[in-house]
């Protein structure tokens, strides 16, 4: 993992929860439950995975 970098892993299945929710863990790159996606951390991608922070295991 490069520095800069943080590593998202989806571990709960988002039925029952909001639309936008589901929404939000695609915009993250996440497809399927227990798929990891690394991206560049920034502004945008910490408030992505705060709003879904139920849902994500995170990785620094």
């Amino acid at each position: 993992m490069s520095s800069g970098s943080v590593r998202i892993t989806w571990v709960k299945s988002a039925i029952s929860y909001d639309q936008r929710q589901r929404a939000t863990l695609r915009g993250l790159g996440l497809r399927r439950l227990n798929q990891t996606v690394e991206l560049q951390d920034g502004p945008a991608v910490r408030g992505m995975i705060a709003k879904v922070a139920h849902l994500v295991r995170v990785e620094a």
